[in-house]
């Protein structure tokens, strides 16, 4: 399958897990996961008319906008990111999934104020608990939440996670579901809004998207096995 090909097969996947959900298509955002995905490449995909790519190395990002200037991408930022690598972010990102904890806000924060931006961001959550994994635990979620809705220049638009993998989608559920009800948690304790739930890969976005995701991050489904 060539790039429009295979974007128009996950596309359709999309729609019908939306058609499952009793759920608009145009309420899930596809992100295409560009780690190790060479500039070429996403050039085709554009091409193609996916804009939304996220990419894990605050160095491997930089490289690629520089590579593919002038094409009106949209880049989040969905990896795991060190504090001291913030202030390549501002202005370069419209939305980091990975926020995690206070002293990765406060930089969020000092940078965007100096940049004079908003940096939108998600909170990512350890769902599954586990020790490899980035992430809040579910128990300190809500602590960092509050600290975070203080920051005038940061500002939190959702929650992510990267459930424990699971051959069976249907066993990567209840993850997705916890994340769900997370977010619904917080709308109802601090009366706000939070529109988006980055949930779902290549492998379980379907059951993702019926338990209420609204970006989908595929790698592999879209660019082939990492090399």
């Amino acid at each position: 399958m060539n790039a429009c090909e295979r974007l128009a097969h996950v596309r359709e996947r999309i729609e019908r897990a939306c058609e499952k959900a009793n759920r608009k298509p145009e309420e899930v955002r596809l992100l295409g996961a560009t780690k190790t995905v060479p500039p070429e490449r996403i050039r085709e995909f554009f091409s193609c008319g996916l804009s939304l790519f996220g990419e894990n190395r605050v160095q491997e990002l930089l490289k690629k906008q520089e590579a593919l200037r002038g094409l009106p991408i949209e880049w989040h930022f969905i990896g795991v990111l060190q504090t001291n690598k913030v202030k390549y972010l501002m202005g370069r990102v419209s939305l980091i999934h990975s926020l995690d904890r206070k002293s990765l806000a406060d930089e969020i924060q000092k940078r965007a104020k100096k940049a004079g931006i908003v940096q939108d961001v998600l909170i990512e959550v350890n769902v599954g608990g586990e020790e490899t994994k980035a992430g809040v635990s579910e128990d300190e979620l809500f602590s960092l939440f509050e600290y975070t809705m203080g920051l005038e220049n940061v500002r939190v638009l959702g929650l992510m996670t990267i459930p424990p993998y699971e051959e069976d989608p249907e066993r990567a559920r209840p993850y997705f579901e916890k994340l769900r009800k997370l977010k619904e948690k917080l709308e109802e304790e601090f009366r706000v809004r939070l529109p988006h739930l980055s949930m779902g890969m290549s492998n379980d976005f379907e059951v993702a998207i019926q338990e209420g995701a609204t970006i989908v991050r595929i790698g592999t489904l879209l660019f082939g096995e990492r090399s």
